[in-house]
């Protein structure tokens, strides 16, 4: 996994307007989401300015304006920053936690026959149980 800073949940909005868009202007960032979520332009601007330092935006002169690109991929990126959250959780929870998520997000048929694929395939190697990492190996833990 590459790591990469993580990005607070309103960067996550610019960012999904930029993996949308491919390209915008400040402009068009500002006013979208001003109509979205209500922000204002300084707001917005800091985001954006953020997001750049971080590099997960990239910038191009347009002329008297500045074009704004997503500079990582967003599949990539999201697949990172969940891996991410998950390895915060302990391994012996994450089956459930993971299962608490796929009944509550909405999925399409197709996700849905893949998930399933992934899961069937899965289940051929995986262990009965996992254990707990939250402590070194040889420590008893007393919850998990």
């Amino acid at each position: 996994m590459n790591e990469r800073v993580e990005i607070s949940n309103s960067e996550w909005e610019v960012m999904r307007i930029l993996w949308t868009l491919q390209a915008a202007t400040s402009r068009q960032i500002i006013d979208l989401l001003a109509e979205k979520l209500g922000w204002k332009e300084a707001t917005t601007k800091t985001y954006i300015s953020r997001l750049v330092t971080k590099k997960y935006v990239k910038t191009e002169k347009r002329g008297r304006a500045y074009l704004y690109l997503p500079a990582v991929e967003e599949e990539a990126t999201i697949t990172e920053q969940l891996l991410a959250s998950f390895a915060k959780i302990c391994q012996k929870h994450i089956g459930q936690t993971l299962a608490n998520v796929v009944r509550e997000i909405p999925l399409s048929q197709a996700d849905i026959e893949e998930v399933s694929r992934i899961l069937a395939a899965k289940q051929k190697t995986a262990p009965l149980e996992l254990e707990c990492d939250c402590l070194p190996k040889g420590h008893k833990a007393k919850h998990c």
